[in-house]
């Protein structure tokens, strides 16, 4: 597993550790060799996964692809991101993932999609019966619905005006240019743009701009900072105490499979203002102020507002939101669909 983990990672994390104890006799858990974690990884999911399964009845993946010649697979596609537009994932990355992905779709047993709006999607393009597609949506750790003070880790950050927080890495899809275009218009109300994530590339030859991993970022001082300030990716057990510590936070994505950190942001009783794109809206579930992503000045305005007049009733919506969905029934309703396939009931 990376030492920098997203929401695909989250999900196998989650699975891998909750499933076998919700039915102790029905999963196994596979994994590759700590080296072969990473782009070197690929060989081993095609070639050795299915030996180490064999005998398995049905085989999950629960990161977006699986074994190619496989027909027992059960697969977690969380978004079609690497099919709507190709300048968001560069070199091979992205041609893997469209060679493989519409391939493993077709020939897979069942396909989970995190939102109805992939599962649309699916459909689209790969024609793909919504029947063969199960809608289950990702979970929200219990540490975000306790966050705790995030007063020791704001004075370790350095954080010492009220600040809006923007989480994920630079992939072009993330649109977090127009974080930077609006910084300005924020710092002018008293209010800092903040960027935690991931230093990992998604383009050839690139790395994220969200910077290296550290807790003591060396930035220029707030006086001085005209754009949006990066942190680079911060630990989990710290990102509660970032949500919670947030006057608003903000997710201005042109796509997005679901938005996981949106409904985390609202567990930790932040509001939120998230593009009005993809399954954003969905994710969101009525609990966000949605703003279209190429407007700036309008998401300016909605940051403004969640962290001023509309936060109240923000945060109670949010919270109400986050508290429906959890890991535990993420587990329970990939288990009631695999239970589906299964020729016979082992508990």
């Amino acid at each position: 597993m990376r030492r920098e983990i997203g929401g695909v990672e989250r999900w196998a994390l989650e699975l891998s550790r909750l499933l076998p104890e919700l039915r102790p006799g029905r999963y196994r858990v596979i994994g590759p060799p700590a080296a072969l974690a990473h782009g070197a990884g690929q060989p081993w999911e095609q070639l050795a996964l299915p030996l180490a399964a064999r005998g398995a009845e049905l085989l999950l993946s629960p990161a977006n692809l699986a074994p190619l010649a496989g027909r027992r697979n059960v697969v977690v596609i969380h978004d079609c991101a690497p099919f709507r537009d190709r300048s968001w994932f560069g070199g091979a990355y992205g041609a893997w993932h469209r060679a493989l992905v519409p391939r493993i779709a077709r020939r897979a047993r069942l396909v989970i999609a995190p939102s109805e709006h992939v599962r649309g999607e699916l459909g689209e393009l790969f024609g793909l019966p919504g029947e063969r597609v199960h809608v289950v949506a990702p979970g929200v750790d219990e540490a975000f619905r306790s966050p705790g003070d995030p007063a020791p880790l704001l004075r370790r950050l350095g954080l010492e005006r009220p600040y809006v927080l923007a989480l994920g890495t630079d992939s072009p899809r993330k649109n977090l240019g127009l974080l930077d275009a609006i910084a300005p218009r924020l710092a002018n109300e008293g209010i800092e743009v903040v960027i935690a994530g991931s230093t990992r590339p998604y383009l050839p030859g690139g790395s994220a701009r969200t910077g290296r991993y550290t807790t003591e970022p060396r930035q220029a001082p707030p006086s001085m900072r005209r754009e949006a300030r990066r942190l680079g990716y911060v630990a989990d057990a710290d990102l509660p105490a970032l949500y919670a510590g947030a006057a608003a936070f903000a997710m201005p994505s042109l796509y997005e499979g679901f938005g996981l950190p949106c409904v985390e942001a609202m567990a930790a009783g932040t509001p939120v203002v998230a593009a009005d794109r993809a399954a954003l809206p969905e994710a969101c579930g009525g609990a966000a102020l949605l703003v279209d992503p190429g407007d700036g000045d309008a998401f300016a305005a909605a940051l403004l507002r969640a962290a001023g007049h509309e936060r109240d009733l923000l945060v109670e919506a949010g919270r109400e939101r986050a508290s429906q969905l959890s890991w535990e029934r993420t587990a329970e309703a990939v288990d009631r669909a695999l239970a589906s396939l299964l020729s016979t009931s082992r508990s």
